[in-house]
């Protein structure tokens, strides 16, 4: 795994980078992302928003022979209860792709990496240097899980921190975790990419994964795409569609105090 992570450094010019801190100041700058994750965590759950995702089976000369799409509603029913709702899935086309529960927990969990206090301990964190990302100075980190748990999936690649708001705006790697004994699973390289959408967090708002996976049978390429979009908070006055029916959350929240 340490190969990956100097090779990963070395593609994205970060060897040699700006690395002149402290253990300690980096131990701090590693608390308080992660104290700012939590946050981000935590809002994100009263959030609701659209995941669209698209798996492009490719052929040899690089032409698409099977796909699979798939679009849905994070939402919140009627009694407050946040849920998944299927709006468009048609028949997959893939042919030597399957997705797998693993795939599934990716999706929801590894692509839209999130590293709060309460995991910061499952990884190892190392400090590589400063990089600029579309203007945004960032610092980068290599991340890596400690030890891997049964059922469990985790994230191995780079982080990119930004220096103010101290909170993920990008990843870069895979997902990782153990497999059955025999398990010919493969799992693609992946970029995620976030926006600020409401002044204060950074959300994810892009996936993109262009790789080749190498099973037993052959190297297979893929192009996967995931985006989230709307973002929208959950408030009293949200009106939630089940179909053709409008439902407002059968109990508002208690009115808050206006700020001075």
């Amino acid at each position: 795994m340490r190969g990956l992570m100097v090779v990963l450094a070395a593609a994205w010019g970060l060897l040699g980078a700006d690395t002149n801190l402290t253990p300690a100041e980096v131990e701090d700058i590693i608390r308080k992302f992660a104290a700012k994750e939590s946050e981000f965590a935590k809002a994100r759950e009263n959030y609701t928003y659209r995941q669209s995702v698209r798996v492009l089976e490719l052929d040899e000369a690089g032409n698409v022979r099977g796909r699979h799409e798939m679009v849905s509603d994070i939402i919140f029913t009627n009694d407050g209860k946040r849920t998944e709702k299927v709006v468009r899935a048609p028949v997959s086309t893939l042919r030597n792709l399957q997705l797998t529960p693993e795939d599934e927990q990716d999706l929801r969990n590894v692509q839209p990496f999130v590293l709060t206090t309460a995991d910061i301990d499952k990884y190892h964190v190392r400090y590589l240097g400063k990089e600029t990302l579309d203007e945004i100075p960032c610092y980068v980190f290599a991340v890596k899980p400690k030890k891997m748990e049964p059922g469990a999936r985790y994230f191995s690649g780079l982080i990119y921190v930004d220096d103010r708001d101290l909170q993920i705006v990008k990843t870069y790697g895979r997902a990782t975790g153990l497999l059955k004994k025999g398990s010919d699973q493969q799992f693609p390289k992946f970029e995620t990419y976030r926006e600020q959408i409401d002044g204060k967090f950074w959300f994810p708002t892009y996936t993109v994964a262009n790789d080749t996976l190498m099973f037993q049978s052959g190297p297979q390429p893929i192009r996967m795409t995931v985006k989230y979009e709307d973002y929208k908070q959950f408030k009293s006055d949200v009106v939630i569609r089940f179909e053709d029916q409008e439902a407002k959350p059968a109990t508002p929240p208690s009115p808050q105090p206006k700020k001075p």
